[in-house]
Parts: C-alpha cells; sequence; structure tokens
C-alpha cells in the first residue's frame, strides 16, 4: 500500500512542486494552503507523514503541529522560511519531528522524509488487533472485516481502535471523546453517537453485534 503525505503551504508553486516530485517517487498526496484546512484534514485523514510549512494563513504552522500532537503521533516535518535557532527550538517543542530550511534541494527532503519513516517502522513493532471477524492493523491503519478491507476516517478509526482494545470493557462516552477528541475538545457526546451509526453500518453481521450500547454510560465491544 503507498504512503500518503500531507502538504500543508500556502505557496502554491511550492506545494504543486512538493506534490510531484513525492507523486514521482509513489508517495500519495494531499495539498493545503492554509493552517486551518490542513489542520482539519490532519484530524479526519489519516497520513504517514504531514509537510508543514510554518509560515502560514489563518493558523501558523507551529500551532497546527501543536494541535496535531494532541491526538495524533503522526511524524511531521517542519518546512520553514527561517533559520534562526528559536524558530527551530519552537518547532521542535511543539512536536515536530524534523525540520528542513527554505531554499532546500528535492533530494534531501525526500532523504528527511525516508529517514522519519525508517524511525516510525523501527519504533513502533507492528500490531494486530482481532476480535471475531474484525482485525486491525494498527501501524497500516488497514482494517479487514470478514476478510475485506473497509475504509474508515480518522476519528472512525481511532473509535474502533479504542473499542477494540477495551474489548469487553465499557468505554464512557467521557472517555471517547477525551482519548479521540482530545481533552481541551468542544465537541457535543452526542457526536460520539454519530460515529457508532457510521461504524456499525460498516459492522454489519447477520451475528451478534460487535458494539452494544450500556444505556447511559457508553459503548462497549464484544469479542
Amino acid at each position: 500500500m503507498s504512503q500518503k503525505i500531507l502538504i500543508i503551504e500556502d505557496e502554491k508553486s511550492i506545494a504543486r512542486f512538493l506534490e510531484l516530485e513525492l507523486q514521482h517517487e509513489q508517495f500519495e498526496t494531499m495539498v493545503a494552503y492554509d493552517g486551518r484546512t490542513g489542520l482539519e484534514l490532519a484530524q479526519s485523514e489519516i497520513f504517514n507523514c504531514i509537510l508543514l510549512d510554518v509560515m502560514l494563513p489563518q493558523l501558523n504552522g507551529i500551532e497546527v503541529c501543536r494541535r496535531i500532537r494532541k491526538t495524533s503521533d503522526v511524524p511531521i516535518l517542519l518546512i520553514t522560511a527561517r533559520d534562526e535557532v528559536m524558530d527551530r527550538v519552537a518547532g521542535l517543542d511543539a512536536g515536530a519531528d524534523d525540520y528542513i530550511v527554505k531554499p532546500f534541494a528535492i533530494e534531501e527532503l525526500l532523504a528527511r522524509i525516508r529517514s522519519i519513516l525508517r524511525r516510525v517502522k523501527h519504533t513502533h513493532t507492528s500490531k494486530q488487533l482481532v476480535v471475531r471477524d474484525l482485525e486491525i492493523d494498527v501501524d497500516a491503519y488497514e482494517v479487514l472485516f470478514e476478510n475485506d478491507k473497509i475504509e474508515l476516517t480518522r476519528k472512525e478509526f481511532d473509535l474502533l481502535k479504542l473499542l477494540v482494545e477495551n474489548k469487553n470493557h465499557v468505554c464512557t462516552r467521557e472517555l471517547i471523546l477525551e482519548t479521540v477528541w482530545g481533552f481541551d475538545t468542544e465537541v457535543e457526546t452526542n457526536v460520539v453517537d454519530v460515529y457508532i451509526r457510521h461504524l456499525r453500518t460498516k459492522l454489519q453481521t447477520n451475528n451478534d453485534p460487535y458494539i452494544e450500547t450500556v444505556r447511559g454510560v457508553g459503548y462497549v465491544m464484544r469479542g
């Protein structure tokens, strides 16, 4: 399966250049031209790496990085026009894995991406979660249900993973919100119910349902 990279860069010529070079290297790409759109994509889709410009409209790259880190450990490589020590420190303190300064050679950028992806592969041993006919490959972000691959959004994947990791134990709505959406989320608890419905639709079976409702408390994955 090809790896997917999110490019968050407001200079469209640079973004297009990066997109073409990465696609030439067999990466899938998505592009956002401002910080807020980039953050929304990072929180709703699954990526193997994020290239994040520091100077962005609407929401700067440091803040985007900080917010992503509240809910995700996806590798982040900062792209900055500044080579000041404090800018590099601020980016790394916000959770970035590496940085590169403009102007840069594309060969160096590709080398840094490969290095980040190798580190992730080496530090995360493959983890398989299984409940009956449901299999989750945590590292590959892949879900098989009755031997067929099902497509999930990032939030759906994180929610399903949480339920499976706590198989036969009730997850309260508050725990789900805190784990999947973050500590300071303004999302209402009824959003959890909506996402549970999405998952149930994708896990339809003639046998006992996978996700049970514990009225007034939350949800439980039955093994």
